[in-house]
């Protein structure tokens, strides 16, 4: 097919790459064995006086003696190719550890939200069919809750003092402790302490036969309809992204790169493009627990030196609008790619007047490992637009209905339909969902992304709608209906819709519009206080409106686009009576 976007490429990005036949681990391998004693990962928690600092960091030999060791104990549990482990951690060493452990003997990573209520937890181990469990210390309580209706027996725990020195770790669980947060955790019965078992196995793990087409990861997304599935990515899918990833940023130095890495690992996209890419590049990553500590971000990366800051837009807006922004040095950053939601056009500009580095927005999903589209880092970026294609990645715009033989046609530049994709990183397809799977990949491999766009003379493409109902906010992927089924469980609740309205922060947030039962009364603090205990942080409605009824098509169901259409009217009135005042 033709590819206008090649001509704006950056010269240094080739429009085709080599892959080897490699897994995750055969990937990263090179990074271990020619830097040896270069920092691999490095997690502070605290600076302290005369230049003292409450962290971890280790060396890439270090880690691959970890990883090694909790490989080998894996196996010893019984863990074998094919078998799912859950990770359920924010970001840590001890996260990193095991993903790589997991991956270096064939098994299927289950990345897992730490914020997860137990119910969430139940769905998503019973779905993956996980026997074993990598998790912070902190969460185990949760996992009590609902372990005996999982098939999980091996659990292994972390905390997060562990690795740090003494007498620092000591003061670490005294701190977790006294905000009430700390758990301890006692070994048996299919519990294990991570560092036992480091300490307990030498770095010898099984030679599995790991094929590039083998999966290596579930990860849960909301797809284009339904509740949460998890999208299969085989070895070869992460290993494409990452080198795709790797080619984009042209100027990456081996072995001397500082990436910070804020966003969760968990994520799609902070796995590929702040944890594994980083370790590609032989780079010290800057493991952050926690993101929301923008003032805490931004002193590492002016005392460490980062380089390059993947992130969301959320994350840049908390940074540009920070009231001690100026007082850090932030000239490090030389590059960042924003992915997951759309970054403002100012966000940008102010963004890169405070740093020096270029900001550029990205596109992906779960279903491409997950990045397909980006700026150009040192090229032209287009104000609104997700960018190029990556090297290997077929785009185009289809018509949202077939023709008359059932078929989808490619449309002309400037012409908006569905942006549908095609490279090395799509997905295997869903787990235990063909019916999902078919109706999102095709048999030709095209990958349809439920979102409405167009791509101008030059190959920049451009999100205009999406044609599927998910709520983006802060970079998470939010399922409405998942949302509206525990709004109907509320004893007073007799209907509820769940839309994404606009968000000055997190680009969208979710709105709950509800409609009381006869003779009940409720409040939206009650409402918000019943989503919490039964959903993540990310997905509890921010707002709630009480209404008599709500819009509904002839046959009764909820017109969710209505709602939509009401708040951006709204928002556009405000807008016009503040420029009306101004």
């Amino acid at each position: 097919m033709e590819k206008p976007w090649l001509k704006s490429y950056e010269k240094k990005v080739p429009a085709s790459l080599t892959y080897p036949e490699a897994s995750i681990w055969g990937l990263l391998s090179p990074s271990f064995n020619e830097y040896p004693d270069n920092k691999a990962l490095t997690m502070i928690l605290r600076y302290l006086p005369l230049g003292l600092k409450i962290g971890v960091s280790m060396s890439y030999r270090q880690l691959e003696d970890k990883v090694d060791r909790l490989a080998t104990a894996l196996a010893g549990m019984g863990v074998k190719k094919g078998d799912r482990v859950a990770i359920q951690t924010p970001n840590s060493p001890g996260g990193v550890i095991g993903f790589l452990a997991a991956t270096r003997i064939g098994a299927i990573v289950v990345n897992t939200n730490p914020t997860y209520t137990p119910r969430e937890m139940r769905h998503q181990f019973r779905d993956s069919g996980a026997e074993t469990i990598i998790l912070w210390n902190e969460l185990y309580p949760r996992l009590q809750e609902i372990q005996a209706d999982t098939v999980i027996k091996n659990v292994i725990v972390y905390n997060l003092n562990d690795f740090v020195g003494r007498p620092f770790a000591g003061l670490v669980k005294k701190a977790r402790v006294n905000e009430g947060n700390w758990v301890d955790v006692a070994e048996g019965d299919g519990v294990y302490q991570m560092t036992s078992l480091l300490a307990g196995n030498p770095p010898h793990p099984p030679d599995v036969d790991i094929q590039p087409d083998d999966v290596a990861l579930f990860q849960y997304t909301g797809g284009t309809t339904g509740v949460p599935k998890a999208a299969m990515l085989s070895h070869r899918n992460l290993v494409a992204n990452i080198l795709q990833c790797h080619a984009w940023l042209t100027d990456l130095q081996p072995g001397k790169e500082k990436f910070m890495g804020a966003i969760p690992f968990f994520h799609v996209f902070g796995m590929t493009v702040a944890m594994l890419l980083g370790l590609k590049s032989a780079a010290e990553v800057f493991v952050v627990p926690n993101p929301r500590d923008i003032g805490f971000v931004m002193k590492q990366i002016d005392r460490e030196g980062c380089t390059v800051y993947p992130g969301v837009p959320a994350m840049y807006i908390g940074i540009i609008n920070h009231p001690d922004a100026s007082k850090y040095n932030l000239r490090s950053i030389k590059a960042c790619i924003s992915g997951a939601a759309a970054l403002p056009v100012e966000v940008q500009k102010r963004f890169e007047e405070l740093t020096g580095g270029r900001l550029r927005e990205g596109y992906g999903l779960t279903e491409a490992a997950p990045v397909t589209h980006a700026n150009p880092i040192y090229g032209e970026s287009r104000a609104g637009s997700i960018g190029l294609p990556f090297p290997d990645v077929e785009a185009r715009i289809v018509s949202l209905e077939p023709d008359a033989d059932g078929k989808m046609k490619t449309l002309a530049a400037g012409e908006e339909g569905e942006l549908t994709i095609r490279g090395p990183q799509v997905m295997v397809g869903y787990w235990n969902k063909p019916e999902e799977t078919k109706h999102t990949k095709d048999e030709d491999g095209w990958l349809y992304t439920g979102d409405i766009a167009r791509m101008d003379e030059d190959g920049y493409f451009y999100i205009v709608d999406r044609k599927k109902d998910l709520i983006i906010a802060s970079g998470y992927n939010i399922v409405p209906r998942e949302v509206e089924e525990v709004l109907f469980e509320h004893p007073q609740v007799k209907e509820a819709v769940v839309a994404g309205v606009p968000d000055e922060k997190r680009g969208e947030t979710v709105k709950a519009y509800v409609v009381l039962k006869e003779g009940e009364k409720a409040t939206a603090e009650e409402i918000i206080e019943f989503c919490k205990k039964n959903l993540a942080p990310y997905k509890v409605p921010k707002q709630v409106e009480f209404r008599s009824e709500l819009p509904k098509s002839m046959v009764g169901k909820f017109l969710r686009r209505v709602l939509v259409e009401e708040e951006k009217q709204k928002l556009a009135a405000r807008q016009a009576a503040s420029a009306d005042k101004g």
